[in-house]
């Protein structure tokens, strides 16, 4: 078999040197990895809680892996803050079309016979993406809180008006899995982890 050179796995690496929140000061910075890890297991225990607890049957290895995937074209265009892409609608579209073209050089590193998979990962467009897309938002903004909230507890106050609009955005979703994560273990990022593993 003849050897394809390919750098798309070289680019996903890189996840770990794209910092997030970089318009505030920051106790400890959070590269997109560290957030992307965090969005992974959030979507997966959102979509496990719709299917324990609120009878749904969605595929919880799909949404996971659509998470993991989410933010990937930030590694070529960065972080931008929300502030700013939401500014004005003509930012907004504009780094749209930039994260479009982001994606398609990504998924142009790739063996032609493999970028159809990816292409469906990184746009996710497959069957039932439609529905797990808002599972993977959500836990994005849930994410986003937790930041939040460990910035918080390190006495650092620049987070504490992104923590009131992020909580009003997470609200908004009106999801029932989203409201029992957050009312069933949320709590536990207020805790050390002495607190975290005590047995009651």
């Amino acid at each position: 078999m003849m050897k394809e050179n390919s750098h798309f796995y070289a680019i996903l690496s890189r996840m770990k040197y794209i910092d997030r929140w970089n318009l505030m000061r920051n106790t400890r910075n959070e590269s997109l990895a560290d957030h992307t890890l965090d969005v992974i297991f959030i979507t997966h225990a959102l979509v496990v809680i719709a299917n324990t607890k609120f009878g749904a049957k969605l595929n919880e290895g799909r949404a996971a892996l659509l998470a993991a995937f989410h933010d990937a074209p930030e590694i070529i265009t960065g972080d931008l803050p929300t502030p700013v892409k939401y500014y004005d609608p003509k930012i907004k579209d504009a780094y749209d079309h930039v994260e479009e073209a982001a994606k398609a050089k990504m998924i142009s590193q790739l063996p032609a016979g493999m970028q159809p998979i990816y292409e469906e990962l990184l746009n996710m467009t497959g069957p039932e993406d439609k529905i797990l897309k808002k599972y993977v938002k959500a836990a994005d903004k849930i994410s986003a809180l937790i930041k939040c909230i460990e910035e918080e507890q390190s006495g650092n106050r620049d987070f504490v008006q992104a923590k009131e609009a992020t909580l009003r955005r997470i609200k908004e979703f009106q999801m029932p899995e989203v409201d029992y994560f957050m009312e069933s273990f949320l709590p536990g990022y207020y805790l050390t982890l002495d607190e975290q593993t005590r047995n009651e």
